[in-house]
């Protein structure tokens, strides 16, 4: 029987699949399919660390590294949801549930080194064993034509800005080499007495892999932040940090650190030794300060001390106003790419302690991709806010198949200890790439190997071929690593038939002009990136065009002839989990999981010439878009339609679409019935639907909630389930 993967994973995502998984299963089965699930939630993943700590009834095995293994073949057909890129506070706060739930696990400081496996982005790279094409289907585009979103009113004078390093970090100080042959590199730091440390022993790379190293200043990132928060309190205007503390769990918390002193520098400067030393370094964010202040002696003192830096210093932009929880409270609550296009998309502003709009100064240290924003935010001050109803799109095609750039550095990041020199030498000795270096300076390396490069450069051109878009491959002849990647694009777009396409090279920043020129013209634009920039663009744009990035189309064509289909870029919403837990109202919106799944299908379809399953696709793509032409998607308000009702709308205009279908009688005849009871019945499910909503939702818990709970809470209506459950075959 045919099996389609459907991944386990946080907070939302987590909660729908409890109302999703159901209808899909039922569904599928009348294709010969198997939806099975796979559990790479936070919680589940660290229950499989340690199974010789646990009881049989409570050990969980390692989904994700089956998975991984799985998307290495040509079988693979996977549904990736979004999942949590655990910050440390996330991590903790996992740990003690799961401590509480009887589960005997060590505390992080206990094992830290086993906890890596689990902190930060490491589902993501261990799935995508291929590229990205990412675009926003055109059921999609049309409806927000028709119904747009709001965007708030731009004017010239706006004192948002983007604020960047101009030297001194990663993107200058990048050096990049080709590997000409397979070899084994080790990077270490000599220093300054002519010892040596050993930083990274062992790395393996391939022949024509793209080696990249570079650092940043500690001293100068410092004398950056300072200059920061003075002209934020210059101008008037709010202050606000954009990091990505989950992806780049090595550098990003330690920036995020220096962030958090720098804004509170006179607080550090009279009690720096005590907070240092009770490891109160703001890496953890201003909240884990204020909880740590608790367990010292003058900890009132100090918290006076800073709620007075608080008050002096310039506004820090909000994350929950009514909850005084500041941009600095908790390293992974402004996430750069979904912040910055929020941010864009509401005036260029961001919200204040008092609950109200307010202009912000964007501090991104890291002037690699800085330049984008800042493009995007002059371009609106010069022509206004964009008109969702007439602007072009951006699909993307992003380079990140087996860990590729950055968002693979992170076993080869570090935090210099001394003053020295970093080395990537070769096993003949030779020294391939150095930096002089501080101690504190923040040093990292990045790979990208020859295939997933050639594959990227074939999916490119295969989507402009299909779209007839002009293409545009953003590469910055000032990073080392961009130089190189440019030679190899135009050495291996040779290999294809490039006739009558327009695809062109252009930096990051000459790209953002002339694509939002164009998207303003009505005209699209697919942006070519690496793997960063793919997650930037790809909320970014989104975004700006349709309300939300949850509504793209996320395909990765694995490498093997597998197919992973992920379900949107839109994060997991803890904001949306809190909303059922307070007044039992799921508003997540599950259209990515819509289009996913009918990709998912048709790859099946393609693959193993299931022609049932293509049947189930084309009906699936126009149920989808009676979905969203009936108003049928969540709500955001209590007593209104949520992510439930939108399911269940779903299942009655999917079993319309395939009882009246004619391509398969076997089909329509299944379904026929179905459809009719459903009809027959819209009323009391949404009425039964209604009515579970207003008051709190027990789950049971947050990262790792009780099954029974969750699905009593996310299958309310017992005529639907009824329905539901006597369709699977």
């Amino acid at each position: 029987m045919a099996k389609i993967i459907w991944t386990r994973t946080d907070e939302a995502p987590l909660l729908a699949t409890y109302s999703l998984k159901p209808i899909v299963e039922a569904f599928a089965s009348n294709a010969g399919i198997d939806v099975e699930t796979r559990d790479i939630s936070l919680a589940g993943r660290i229950i499989a660390l340690f199974p010789e700590r646990l009881t049989e009834e409570q050990k969980l095995s390692d989904d994700l590294a089956a998975l991984g293994e799985l998307a290495k073949t040509p079988e693979a057909n996977i549904i990736k949801l979004p999942n949590i890129s655990a910050s440390l506070v996330q991590l903790k706060a996992a740990i003690a549930e799961l401590k509480a739930a009887g589960y005997d696990i060590p505390e992080y400081e206990e094992a830290p080194e086993k906890y890596a496996n689990v902190i930060g982005s490491n589902v993501n790279p261990v799935l995508r064993e291929g590229n990205s094409d990412r675009r926003a289907p055109q059921a999609v585009k049309n409806f927000v034509k028709k119904h747009p979103h709001s965007m708030g009113a731009w004017s010239a004078d706006s004192k948002t800005n983007v604020a960047t390093m101009d030297e001194n970090d990663f993107r200058h100080n990048e050096k990049s080499v080709i590997m000409p042959s397979a070899d084994t590199l080790q990077i270490k730091l000599v220093k300054e007495d002519g010892s040596e440390e050993i930083l990274k022993e062992e790395l393996k790379v391939l022949e024509g892999e793209v080696i990249d190293g570079t650092f940043m200043s500690a001293k100068a990132l410092d004398e950056f932040l300072l200059a920061q928060v003075k002209r934020a309190k210059e101008e008037g205007i709010l202050f606000s940090a954009h990091l990505k503390a989950t992806m780049m769990k090595v550098s990003d918390p330690i920036i995020f650190g220096h962030v958090v002193r720098a804004f509170f520098k006179d607080v550090y400067d009279k009690y720096g030794e005590e907070l240092l030393a009770a490891g109160l370094n703001g890496e953890n964010g201003l909240g884990a300060i204020f909880t740590g202040l608790e367990q010292l002696d003058n900890g009132a003192e100090i918290k006076a001390a800073f709620d007075q830096a608080l008050a002096d210093g310039p506004s820090l932009a909000m994350v929950n106003s009514n909850k005084g929880i500041t941009n600095l409270h908790v390293p992974s609550d402004v996430i750069i790419d979904a912040s910055m296009p929020a941010m864009i998309r509401t005036s260029g502003h961001m919200w204040n302690a008092d609950d109200a709009e307010q202009e912000a100064l964007a501090v991104i240290p890291d002037s690699s991709y800085a330049g984008v924003y800042q493009v995007v935010i002059d371009d609106c001050k010069e022509n206004g806010a964009y008109d969702p109803t007439t602007m072009g799109t951006v699909p993307n095609v992003g380079l990140m198949a087996q860990k590729a750039e950055e968002y693979g550095s992170h076993d080869k990041t570090f935090k210099i200890p001394a003053n020295g020199t970093v080395q990537v030498v070769n096993s003949a000795g030779d020294v391939l790439i150095e930096h002089n270096v501080e101690e504190g300076d923040i040093w990292r390396a990045c790979q990208a190997k020859d295939a997933p490069i050639q594959d990227w450069v074939k999916l490119a051109v295969n989507r402009a071929r299909l779209s007839g878009m002009k293409t545009i491959f953003w590469l910055d002849p000032e990073r080392g690593h961009d130089a190189n990647l440019a030679t190899l694009v135009e050495k291996y777009l040779k290999d294809h038939d490039t006739e009558g396409l327009d695809i062109s090279i252009m930096s990051p920043v000459e790209a953002t002009k002339v694509t939002v020129e164009r998207m303003r013209r009505g005209e699209d634009t697919i942006s070519v990136t690496g793997n960063v920039l793919r997650d930037y663009n790809t909320d970014l744009f989104p975004i700006l065009e349709l309300g939300t990035s949850a509504k793209m189309l996320s395909v990765v064509p694995l490498m093997a002839g597998g197919g992973l289909f992920e379900t949107g870029a839109g994060g997991s919403a803890p904001k949306h989990v809190q909303q059922v837990q307070e007044e039992n109202h799921l508003r997540w919106d599950s259209l990515g999981e819509f289009m996913a799944l009918a990709e998912s299908f048709r790859h099946e379809l393609n693959e193993n010439g299931n022609a049932k399953a293509g049947v189930l696709a084309d009906a699936l793509d126009r149920a989808t878009e009676s979905l969203l032409n009936e108003g049928k998607s969540p709500s955001r308000k209590v007593g209104e339609i949520d992510n439930r009702g939108s399911h269940f709308y779903l299942a009655k205009f999917w079993a319309d679409e395939l009882a009246a279908q004619t391509e398969d009688a076997e089909i329509a005849a299944a379904f026929k019935p179905v459809a009719e009871e459903i009809n027959a019945n819209v009323e009391a499910i949404d009425k039964e639907l209604l009515d579970a909503q207003g008051e709190p939702a027990d789950l049971g818990g947050y990262y790792f909630p009780n099954e029974e709970k969750l699905s009593a809470v996310m299958r309310p209506s017992e005529t639907f389930n009824k329905l539901i459950d006597e369709l699977k075959k």
